[in-house]
């Protein structure tokens, strides 16, 4: 089975920290693989800003090196590079004192009629940025503005940065990514239950026991130690794609998939979460720190190792029983669990339904397992349906715990882009279904900053753990003493 690629309108895409990560890792790679599919047409320009005085060739070359580092070499093509590399311009420019922007207009020009400016800087900055887009005529009427994560970070920040972009770009043009909503997996969640008449009438509180949300990476800071050691598991993983996560598989069927309808139950969802509070959260939340382990590479530091400081109380992991008031999931426990230098790097969700009733095969059949229906975002995006079946052969029944397996990599001859391909795209399209509002943005704030509070007044420190394992062991008590738990994520 293979897929269509449509292309796009011309458009200009200003990157303002075009020489940062983010830019190198995963934004002129993902923009190569679009110029690639043959999704740019006509006069389609990049155009990188940041303080770093470059040329455009200069520029042109960073970008290679960017592209045959971080693209598997079967897919770079000399042709495709060369052209690519042609859409791409540079102007330095400095978001404090506006150097640079008259030249930035000048290079802009009237240019294409869709113009979007990718904010690919650290969050103190935005409103820097959008102030001197606004004072130097850079921003039309049909301008787009992309941010990335984090909005703030508590509810009064994220109003600020709001506020501050709203006062030059309205709602209908700001795109807050979350690079989760674009995984082929994530959007298959909407398939699955939306597309097929098998799930929807089981997709409730008479039917689901529980709901694992588990978002795992096995490195540490990697060179992020100032930013992470002021942020944390909770707000950098879980007041953001998790919270997305959640909504995707709990949210009602929306009217239609236009964007509003969609974002409209996912913060009905937001709204509905049961508060966490300091009577509560001791219970209901854990608190975990890496300390020096092993990893597939060796031997690993632990957390306050890496930093210059040596002492820290900053959470590296995060686990946290969520419930939903309302009548689909009153009673149906959510865990979600997300952390640094764990067993493994895996995000899924496992939709764990409630067992039979009542097993008609005896002891000699072996045990019967609930059914479980396994997301795999990442690594190896698909799904599983976990069933039960007769062992085959003779010598009576003998039951099995087998899956029903769709690899995406196996059932599609397509390469599976990456999320920032489709993300970026439904950008210039003017698409906003993948892309949070602001009521949730802040929304999700709201359930999170009591955690943060809870914590803080109650005193609840970190959790040490072993790098290379799956948490500390209060996160294993938090399912167990419900009796349920963790899905084997491996």
């Amino acid at each position: 089975m293979t897929s269509q690629t449509i292309p796009v309108e011309p458009f200009d895409l200003v990157v303002f920290g075009a020489t940062g990560d983010l830019s190198e890792r995963k934004l002129l790679p993902a923009l190569y693989q679009r110029q690639r599919a043959g999704q740019f047409s006509g006069p389609t320009r990049i155009i990188g800003s940041s303080r770093s005085e470059l040329s455009d060739d200069q520029f042109r070359a960073f970008a290679k090196e960017a592209i045959d580092t971080h693209v598997a070499k079967e897919h770079i093509d000399e042709d495709d590079l060369a052209h690519f590399l042609e859409r791409l311009f540079y102007v330095p420019s400095d978001a404090k004192s506006g150097k640079g922007y008259d030249n930035l207009k000048r290079k802009i020009g009237d240019g294409a009629e869709v113009r979007a400016f990718y904010l690919a800087v650290a969050p103190g900055i935005f409103g820097d940025i959008v102030d001197k887009i606004d004072r130097h005529g850079l921003a039309t009427p049909t301008s787009r503005i992309i941010v990335e994560k984090p909005i703030g970070r508590s509810l009064e920040t994220a109003r600020e940065v709001n506020e501050t972009i709203g006062r030059v770009f309205d709602e209908t043009r700001v795109f807050r990514i979350d690079h989760y909503l674009g995984k082929e997996t994530v959007q298959n969640l909407m398939a699955l239950r939306f597309a097929n008449a098998l799930y929807e009438p089981l997709w409730n509180s008479a039917h689901i026991d529980h709901v694992q949300i588990t978002v795992a990476e096995s490195v540490g800071l990697e060179g992020r130690a100032e930013y992470y050691d002021k942020a944390g598991a909770l707000r950098d993983m879980v007041q953001n794609h998790i919270l997305q996560l959640l909504c995707l598989m709990a949210m009602e069927a929306p009217a239609s998939m236009d964007a509003d309808a969609v974002r409209d139950e996912k913060l009905k969802v937001l709204r509905a979460l049961k508060p966490i509070h300091p009577f509560n959260a001791e219970k209901l939340t854990v608190r975990g720190q890496y300390r020096s382990g092993a990893s597939a590479g060796g031997a690993v530091k632990g957390y306050t190792d890496e930093l210059a400081s040596g002492v820290s109380n900053t959470e590296t992991f995060v686990a946290v029983k969520a419930e939903i008031e309302n009548w689909r999931w009153a009673g149906v426990p959510f865990y979600l669990r997300t952390g640094k230098r764990l067993a493994a790097r895996v995000s899924e969700i496992v939709i764990e339904f409630k067992p039979i009733p009542h097993s008609i095969f005896g002891e000699q059949a072996g045990r019967v397992f609930a059914n479980q229906l396994v997301i795999r975002l990442q690594p190896d995006e698909g799904v599983k349906q976990w069933l039960m079946i007769k062992d085959p052969g003779p010598g009576g029944m003998r039951l099995r715990h087998v899956p029903l397996d769709m690899s995406f990599a196996q059932a599609f001859d397509v390469r599976n882009p990456d999320a920032y391909e489709r993300l970026i795209m439904d950008v210039i399209r003017g698409n906003q279904t993948l892309f949070m509002r602001r009521d949730e943005v802040e929304e999700a704030w709201r359930w999170i900053d009591p955690i943060v509070a809870a914590w803080e007044e109650r005193s609840q420190n970190v959790q040490g753990y072993t790098a290379g394992t799956w948490g500390p062991s209060a996160a294993i008590a938090l399912i167990e003493r419900d009796g349920r738990t963790w899905h084997e994520s491996v």
